[in-house]
């Protein structure tokens, strides 16, 4: 079940990334660090309505945000579309222990839905260049990558930004 995060949900949502940062260090992914994802930005995406957790039998297995709000960061990107009418995906984790069960899947299945329900015209997202499973991921569900972007706080090498057109 996928429904709204709260804050009673955070402590579980940083556990959650906190498991997925540690099992893409394992594999020389260094996209996730005590930097980020951090319990400050889940509260405020709690706090702006943004945070969606994914349940099993009453256990969060999974998060992602999805917002409207354009950060500063993907000024630079030349995106298909006008900034107007766009989603944007943040944080999407599913705890390591239930990867490769198609719940990531399900998240941006639930996001796309609600782009296109509530007449979105794209969704934007960035991820690292580094993480070549999630490129594919995203790639394969038809976003094209735009351009890329760094956040020195979480590593020397670029983000890739991607979207898709509604």
């Amino acid at each position: 079940m996928i429904r709204k995060g709260n804050t009673n949900d955070i402590d579980a949502i940083i556990a959650l990334t906190k498991a997925c940062a540690t099992d893409m260090i394992a594999d020389g992914i260094y996209q996730w660090n005590k930097h980020y994802p951090n319990k400050a930005a889940f509260i405020n995406d709690v706090e702006r309505n943004e945070l969606y957790v994914l349940e099993i039998n009453k256990t969060i297995i999974g998060s992602i945000v999805i917002s409207n709000y354009k950060d500063e960061d993907y000024i630079p990107i030349k995106w298909l579309t006008t900034d107007k009418g766009n989603l944007y995906i943040h944080r999407l984790a599913v705890h390591p222990l239930y990867q490769k069960k198609g719940h990531a899947q399900q998240l941006m299945n639930f996001a796309e839905r609600y782009a296109k329900t509530h007449n979105y015209i794209s969704i934007r997202l960035d991820t690292f260049s580094q993480n070549k499973r999630n490129q594919k991921f995203y790639e394969l569900r038809g976003y094209k990558r735009l351009g890329a972007i760094y956040f020195p706080k979480q590593s020397k090498f670029p983000f890739y930004c991607y979207e898709l057109v509604l």
